[in-house]
């Protein structure tokens, strides 16, 4: 699947399953994002909402950007070899293609990190 719009839907999927307990602070026909609503220190400082990760439709690929990469430094070296070779950045996976394994890789670390953030007490 290689059409923005039908991998921005396929992907909006997988992060729907986590809403609630997160919320969206954005959601229309080309960004879905989703926040823990649960106030949380961390480094000592009181957060509102943290983070968790959003699908943003751009030119030429749909943005994957998965928050708990910067929770668990670790987590990173656990991602599967398919996704980790479209990491740009720290945690920002530029999707140009999407197929069934790619699909169950992204729903794999979706689900690691939700356990994350609700071993935390984020969630």
């Amino acid at each position: 699947m290689d059409d923005l719009n039908q991998m921005f839907a396929t992907l909006k999927a997988l992060l729907q399953e986590y809403h609630p307990p997160l919320q969206p602070k954005v959601e229309d026909g080309s960004h879905f994002d989703l926040w823990s609503t649960k106030d949380v220190v961390i480094d000592g400082r009181t957060r509102k909402a943290v983070f968790f990760a959003s699908v943003i439709i751009q030119k030429g690929y749909v943005g994957f950007y998965y928050m708990p990469v910067y929770a668990e430094p670790d987590m990173r070296a656990r991602l599967p070899p398919e996704l980790l070779k479209l990491l740009k950045g720290k945690s920002c996976f530029h999707i140009k293609r999407l197929d069934p394994l790619l699909v169950e890789q992204i729903n794999q670390v979706l689900r690691s990190g939700f356990e994350s953030y609700q071993n935390r007490g984020w969630v």
